[in-house]
């Protein structure tokens, strides 16, 4: 699919981050967008952002879903086919995330499996949902969002990452699995895995938002959790007043999204570039590169100390990175 004018497409979490930037590239394109998320307001913000650079005519919709929800997921595709007055869709990017859940042993089960669900379900079920309208479209392309905690399920030795990673290594897997299934049963159909490193997005921001914990409203007791977590990576914060403490991680989430080293936009940009040239694999980032060298190179080390600390050196990771 080397041109996406006139496509309808379908992007999942598209009110900020790379889905918001796919929202723009494509829409700037001629293509037509369908995009869902859980916050309306950041959704009129990309539609807004999106149409101001738009060929006359493009359409783009936005509704409100949960995708770790299917019936959420079944009434956004019910929407994109009376919105956009068709039975098929071209292009369908499975990109919702957050990250919660890290320690499989200390944090609450259902944060864990909240992130599991996002991470996860969000993909299975919009590829479930919406593999039928990819289909019945002349051509398809399935494009699903991983993350380098696909192939490698760390944020370095200091910090637990399982929920995340272990989603994003289902996803990897999934979407592996279907190149095939697909050239055997719908040939018109492609398949792109993306797998960006740290990439400028709010997803720290967001996750606090999802999972009730934003920094300005924690509570002395959630604040103290923060404090132990803080300490085991290697950091004293026992002295810190709550109110620094919370202005610290609200600076943290910040950094994350704006000291990145690709932006949101860029990586848009790379993911559709690798679309029209019907790549199947998409590292996004140079971090992304690095890693994936690496523990190809040395698997057995990968979750070693020496093993971060030259990746970190090689990529100019500074804090950990999360797609």
């Amino acid at each position: 699919m080397k041109d996406f004018g006139g496509k309808i497409a379908v992007v999942t979490g598209g009110g900020t981050g790379m889905g918001r930037e796919l929202v723009r590239h494509l829409a700037a394109d001629g293509c037509h967008v369908a995009m869902c998320d859980v916050s309306a307001d950041n959704m009129a913000e990309s539609r807004a952002l999106a149409l101001d650079k738009a060929p006359t005519g493009t359409r783009v919709t936005t509704t409100v879903a949960d995708v770790a929800e299917e019936r959420q997921l079944e009434a956004f595709r019910d929407a994109v086919i009376r919105e956009h007055a068709t039975d098929h869709v071209n292009l369908v990017f499975n990109n919702a995330g957050i990250g919660a859940g890290g320690s499989f042993i200390r944090d609450a089960r259902e944060d864990w499996e909240r992130t599991f669900g996002v991470c996860w379900y969000g993909v299975y079920y919009g590829s479930r949902v919406f593999l039928p309208l990819l289909l019945k479209a002349s051509e398809g392309h399935l494009v699903n969002t991983s993350s380098v905690n696909g192939f490698w399920a760390s944020l370095g030795p200091q910090t637990s990452h399982t929920a995340y990673s272990a989603a994003k290594f289902a996803v990897k897997g999934f979407t592996e699995a279907l190149i095939n299934d697909c050239r055997l049963n719908a040939p018109h159909v492609k398949v792109s895995l993306v797998m960006p490193g740290h990439i400028g997005t709010s997803i720290v921001i967001n996750t606090a938002r999802i999972m009730g914990r934003e920094p300005q409203n924690l509570s002395a007791e959630q604040l103290q959790d923060t404090r132990a977590m803080i300490t085991r990576m290697g950091f004293e914060v026992g002295e810190v007043p709550d109110d620094m403490l919370r202005e610290l991680l609200q600076q943290r989430a910040e950094a994350f999204r704006d000291q990145a080293p690709m932006s949101a936009s860029d990586a848009a940009k790379v993911i559709l570039d690798g679309v029209r040239a019907e790549r199947w694999r998409i590292l996004v980032g140079r971090d992304a590169e690095v890693l994936d060298r690496m523990v190809r190179e040395t698997p057995e080390e990968a979750y070693e100390k020496p093993f971060f600390e030259r990746f970190a050196t090689a990529a100019g990771w500074s804090f950990g990175g999360r797609s």
